[in-house]
């Protein structure tokens, strides 16, 4: 925790520096919209952090677009590629083996050797999506990958050396996690290099008319109507007034369903 800390010190502290410079400014997050105040301070937290080579610990409630996130941290990287996976999808023995990769014969079925997404990402950006779901008997493993730089593939007697910076996201509360002996801590110390958290819908209600409209935009592009159905003023006060407890993924469902439905344009 205390090299972790000096490490962070020293990264915060170069980052200033060239915010001073105008290397730090912000550049526009693709596909993460909005004119609040929290999102414009998330979108300058993204262009600093971009080009470090430090994990990056995304957290926010289902639906506030942290994938969305990852993907605007990698394209201002100048790293390639981008791999991620969900750590929810898989079984433990199919995660394994999706992350660190497998000799031929490791087992069963295992009828040809295979890289691992780490070894696939060499050089670029790995993206563990719920991070927080990750099997206890990976946690080790994951935090190995991280302090060494090296994995090991299922049923290999050889480390390989891989140059992946990781991105890890989850919705759900580490502390806890940590405190019910779900998840490492040591690993949390790790991931948690530099921490980003996305607000949820209702702290920024500035940003639904802006999501509204390009969710509108996107279901004519992909019905083929040449001119996007619009929101009464009176239906984006009340849209603004919702809280959206499933945030944007929320609102995008619900304005599709009212643009399919609705008697007309408005």
């Amino acid at each position: 925790e205390l090299l972790l800390a000096a490490q962070r010190a020293l990264e915060e502290s170069r980052l200033r520096r060239e915010t001073g410079r105008g290397a730090g400014r912000a550049q526009p997050l693709p596909g993460f919209l909005g004119t609040s105040g929290p999102t414009r301070t998330l979108v300058e937290m993204v262009a600093k952090v971009a080009r470090s080579p430090l994990p990056v610990l995304i957290t926010g409630e289902t639906g506030t677009g942290k994938e969305i996130v990852a993907r605007g941290i990698h394209a201002l990287s100048g790293r390639d590629p981008f791999l991620a996976v969900n750590c929810a999808a898989l079984p433990d023995h199919l995660l394994e083996s999706e992350l660190f990769g497998h000799e031929k014969g490791a087992f069963t079925g295992a009828d040809r050797a295979k890289p691992g997404l780490f070894e696939a990402a060499h050089g670029g950006t790995l993206f563990l999506d719920e991070v927080g779901e990750l099997p206890a008997p990976l946690q080790p493993k994951l935090l190995r990958a991280l302090e060494e730089g090296e994995i090991r593939r299922v049923g290999a007697t050889r480390s390989t050396r891989v140059d992946v910076r990781l991105l890890a996201a989850t919705n759900r509360d580490l502390d806890e996690e940590i405190a019910g002996g779900r998840f490492r801590e040591d690993l949390y110390w790790r991931l948690n290099g530099l921490a980003l958290h996305i607000p949820p819908l209702r702290e920024r209600p500035a940003d639904v008319p802006v999501l509204v409209d390009h969710f509108l935009e996107r279901f004519a592009a992909a019905t083929g109507r040449q001119v996007p159905p619009r929101f009464a003023p009176e239906a984006v006060s009340l849209l603004v007034s919702y809280p959206w407890p499933g945030n944007a993924r929320e609102l995008r469902s619900a304005v599709e369903r009212a643009a399919t439905l609705a008697e007309g344009d408005l």
